[in-house]
């Protein structure tokens, strides 16, 4: 049950007020310092996906090379939409934990935040997200809720997929089966009770308020359809890059190992997006259904394909962002949780009247 909103505006929406001394003026020069401090960690994570990709080049030309340009093609749009469904999944999340975002703006924090995951350290990828979401007057507390639901909601698509493939998984890898642990209680932590207190009890560690209400049983179901969705385009993109005719129970083989090896990639958070496992669990299921050396090329072209396609959205999310910068702005201004957003002058309204702040 969510709990009773307090009367209070939390600190960020409170008049800055205080000591006009060493403390005060820390105090003012923050807003620059954090400022700067996300353009620093948005350069370092490009940089890092840029080197990742680069660096792996010359091994993967001649895998790509191989292979028929047309299916390579098609397999990178079929990428792009998979990944555009996990943005879906992320997007609505976030507004069914009460603060409403267009979807650009949802993009932009969710796919350039993510780039932080090339860096070591998968903790980044959080980072960045909760730092792009404050600029636009999102609480972090409520970005790392909606980014921690998405993992969770991941893993079980994934292990959804697994099941369906169980029995090729038990007899060639049963060393993967302890995996499937996981299934019943994330099914359980799925109920919205339980997401709700999960989410209160993550706002209550960051000092924000609760919930203005329980997670939805739709929200839900939307956000693990369009998870599930996302996996299966994936497995699509493997079989367009498969010289192989393989069935549809191999399409789902498919889906189940690029899934489960995203789930593995979470336990290996040192790594930068799980480089080595995803590629170990991902060769090891295909080649149920093709040769090893096959297996091995499609899984270096996937994760390349995969590294250009982080790039290449999240540009595009930039970009289309910035072009919808004063309709934004004033959806950024009208739910912010945040006075110093919340304060910003709204250029595109005539009247030039400012909305009250509302609490989160």
């Amino acid at each position: 049950m969510v709990g009773a909103m307090s009367d209070e505006p939390p600190a960020e929406l409170q008049p800055a007020s205080g000591p006009t001394g060493v403390k005060g003026r820390i105090r003012a020069a923050m807003p620059r310092v954090l400022l700067v401090f996300r353009y620093v960690l948005l350069i370092a994570v490009i940089g890092f996906a840029v080197f990742y990709f680069v660096r792996q080049w010359n091994v993967i030309q001649p895998a790509l090379a191989a292979m028929n340009p047309w299916w390579v093609a098609g397999s990178f749009l079929v990428l792009l939409v998979g990944l555009g469904a996990n943005v879906l999944s992320w997007v609505t999340l976030l507004n069914g934990l009460g603060h409403v975002v267009p979807f650009a703006r949802g993009a932009q924090i969710m796919l350039v935040g993510q780039l932080g995951k090339y860096v070591p350290g998968s903790v980044w990828a959080y980072v960045m997200q909760m730092e792009l979401g404050r600029q636009y007057g999102i609480a972090r507390a409520r970005v790392l809720v909606t980014s921690l639901y998405a993992a969770g909601i991941g893993v079980v698509a994934s292990l959804l997929f697994g099941a369906l493939a169980l029995p090729s998984i038990a007899q060639a890898h049963p060393e993967l089966l302890w995996l499937f642990i996981l299934l019943p209680i994330g099914l359980v932590c799925l109920h919205p009770r339980i997401m709700t207190w999960l989410a209160d009890l993550a706002l209550k560690v960051f000092r924000r308020p609760p919930l203005e209400h329980e997670v939805r049983f739709a929200t839900i179901a939307k956000a693990v359809g369009w998870a599930i969705l996302s996996y299966g385009l994936y497995g699509v993109h493997l079989w367009l890059l498969s010289t192989g005719d393989l069935t549809a129970w191999d399409l789902i083989l498919l889906s189940a190992a690029l899934s489960l090896g995203f789930t593995l990639g979470l336990f290996a958070f040192i790594l930068p997006s799980g480089v080595g496992v995803r590629e170990a669990v991902l060769i090891g299921l295909l080649a149920l259904v093709m040769p090893v050396g096959e297996a091995a090329a499609i899984s270096l072209v996937s994760r390349a394909m995969f590294t250009a396609g982080d790039l290449l959205t999240a540009g595009v999310a930039a970009i289309v962002a910035f072009s919808m910068r004063r309709s934004l702005h004033r959806s950024d201004v009208t739910t912010a949780e945040y006075v110093d957003v919340a304060s910003q002058p709204i250029s595109v309204i005539s009247s030039g009247t400012h909305p009250a702040p509302r609490n989160p």
